[in-house]
């Protein structure tokens, strides 16, 4: 489960090929078990016959060798050989990835298989190895796929695809290959956030006071986090939320965590968007800390959320009747931040309004399955991302049934599959004239690989 104090990130996440568990997974069997040779040389880039040997190990581990050992590593060998053409553009071109970058992708890589392995400890007991370890013996390799990426997006950065593009594309596809569309919703919401009183966040505040001067007087911070902490991703960990930069997290949580003093520093109570925080200084590194943090969150009282209810028991009423639309009852009414959508839920996962049924929180689909389209719910109980209580009222915009794509239901997803050919296009013909006029060397011995470029010869 994600720490609730991080703040959401629109931008898109990195493509990588190996992410890191595959990475440490591939060091540990390459230290013990690989005899290194150069296979391949792409301009000052080498690829070693480790490099083969240890992805083909990992792909066999996770049971993905649907084809020979040979046809594999020539594949492997193949994507190795595009990236290391990427990296040597990447040097001619000057491109440049911060240290800050670097390091914010290292961390965020590391706290996804911390979470899987349940706490750095596990983690650095698996691989024998500390945590700074880890971070040093992965920094360059990290830093050089994120140069390949950057590379990799500005061949292609200003392509466009127009409306003629995308239904040509779309009659080039294969009826029979033409993808099944699974069941999919859009759903508009109304949201009442009831306000918190004031002496609710008074006691939450003298509750966290109580515990600072607990941990004063030597109790540990870990164990008060672990059974007090509202915050469900960090208090198993004992509160710690691993290294961090600046823009990660709510401003106000930055300004607190980075005042600390080395020494055990222990802040005073201060709120968030999240809650209210106590936070104690674990470590400084340059432009990044780790701290741990108890987070106290305060309670809507009972009557307050009757009030909401009541509220959207009106308000439901009011749209039923037709005294007003529900586009209006959106902007006048609604506490929700996407009330500039007109209540349009985003699929966190996708970036758009469409959900599959697996991609909804249960409760909601429980209660739009009871829905014909333009049909709105009761109010029914909500967490906000911050987990504060709320009440809603849902409609069911849109329902389609399980069905092959077409332009009409799908385009905009066909829109994106054309765009994403049209790119590759570019980028094949990009790598094309760029192995002409590229150095490369390959070992004879994968002369027989049914490479999809042209590797060898390049008259």
């Amino acid at each position: 489960m994600i720490t609730i104090i991080y703040k959401i990130v629109k931008n898109k996440i990195l493509i990588i090929s190996i992410l890191l568990f595959s990475l440490l997974s591939i060091q540990s069997f390459s230290q013990n078990k690989i005899i290194d040779q150069v296979i391949a040389v792409v301009g000052k880039n080498a690829i070693l016959s480790s490099d083969i040997e240890t992805q083909y190990f990992q792909y066999k581990m996770q049971g993905r060798l649907q084809a020979s050992s040979t046809s594999i590593k020539c594949q492997i060998l193949e994507n190795l050989l595009f990236q290391k053409l990427l990296l040597a553009q990447a040097e001619i071109d000057s491109v440049e990835v911060t240290e800050g970058r670097v390091e914010a992708e290292i961390t965020r890589r590391l706290r996804h298989f911390i979470s899987q392995f349940g706490s750095q400890e596990k983690l650095e007991e698996f691989y024998e190895k500390s945590i700074i370890e880890i971070k040093e013996e992965f920094r360059e390799l990290i830093k050089d796929q994120m140069l390949v990426e950057s590379v990799r997006q500005a061949i292609a950065q200003d392509i466009g695809i127009t409306p003629s593009e995308v239904k040509s594309f779309f009659r080039k596809i294969p009826k029979d290959s033409i993808p099944l569309i699974n069941s999919e919703v859009e759903i508009s919401q109304i949201v009442i956030e009831p306000p918190i009183s004031l002496e609710e966040k008074v006691k939450v505040k003298e509750r966290l006071e109580t515990f600072k001067a607990r941990i004063l007087d030597g109790e540990n911070f870990s164990t008060l986090a672990i059974l007090y902490s509202d915050d469900p991703g960090s208090a198993k960990n004992g509160g710690e939320l691993g290294m961090f930069g600046r823009g990660e997290m709510y401003p106000e949580f930055e300004a607190v965590a980075f005042s600390l003093d080395d020494g055990d520093d222990i802040s005073k109570v201060f709120e968030t968007e999240a809650g209210f925080h106590l936070v104690q200084l674990i470590e400084r590194r340059g432009e990044y800390v780790n701290v741990r943090h108890i987070l106290l969150q305060p309670k809507v009282s009972p009557y307050d959320l009757q009030k909401a209810q009541i509220k959207l028991d009106s308000i439901e009423n009011l749209i039923n009747t037709d005294s007003i639309s529900f586009e209006d009852a959106v902007k006048k009414y609604s506490d929700d931040p996407g009330k500039i959508n007109g209540g349009l839920m985003v699929n966190q996962v996708t970036g758009t309004s469409k959900f599959e049924e697996d991609q909804l929180d249960p409760q909601v689909l429980f209660v739009i399955n009871k829905l014909k389209i333009g049909e709105i719910s009761n109010p029914i109980p909500m967490k906000t991302f911050e987990g504060k209580d709320a009440f809603r009222l849902l409609r069911l915009d849109k329902r389609t049934l399980p069905h092959r794509a077409n332009l009409s239901e799908d385009y905009d997803r066909i829109q994106n599959w054309a765009l994403e050919d049209k790119k590759m296009q570019i980028v094949n013909e990009w790598v094309k004239n760029k192995i002409k006029k590229s150095y490369v060397w390959i070992n004879e011995k994968y002369e027989d690989c049914d490479f999809q470029y042209d590797w060898f010869d390049k008259e």
